[in-house]
């Protein structure tokens, strides 16, 4: 493996770049272990505790007072990073954004309703509904093969 060090006077923060000439298990791996997050798990805080958790474990992500929320089946946690990037670690095909300040868990959710006119109301795990923006109401019944 090559490994190349350029340093970059007007960067804020590091950046890696990983190039391969396919997706491998080795890639994966060394990608995770760059993203400085153990396992792939996520950082919450609440106050001065801080939990691990893995993604499946969030109903939803979502914005609330300038900080992202993420709300799981034992309480909501102040994650650190911002919906885009969440967004972009995510598994596409399970966690999708239903408005500009909310992505949902799809593994999570329990009930849909259709019937309010272009809008979709979704049910999580718990009973908590979320309401789909009416600019993602395409992207979310194409995911969902409505």
């Amino acid at each position: 493996m090559k490994v190349e060090i350029r340093i970059v006077p007007d960067r804020k923060e590091p950046a890696v770049v990983i190039e391969a000439a396919e997706r491998t298990s080795e890639v994966e791996a060394l990608a995770k272990a760059l993203s400085g997050r153990p396992g792939g798990l996520l950082t919450g805080r609440q106050g001065e505790r801080a939990v691990f958790f893995p993604p499946e474990e969030v109903l939803r992500f979502y914005g609330e007072q300038k900080l992202v929320k993420a709300q799981t089946g034992t309480g909501v946690w102040t994650v650190d990073q911002r919906l885009y990037e969440l967004e972009e670690q995510l598994d596409r095909h399970t966690f999708v954004r239903i408005s500009h300040s909310e992505i949902v868990n799809l593994k999570k959710v329990t009930g849909l309703d259709l019937s309010l006119t272009g809008t979709i109301c979704m049910t999580l795990e718990g009973g908590t509904t979320v309401y789909v923006s009416r600019r993602y109401v395409k992207k979310i019944k194409e995911a969902l093969d409505l």
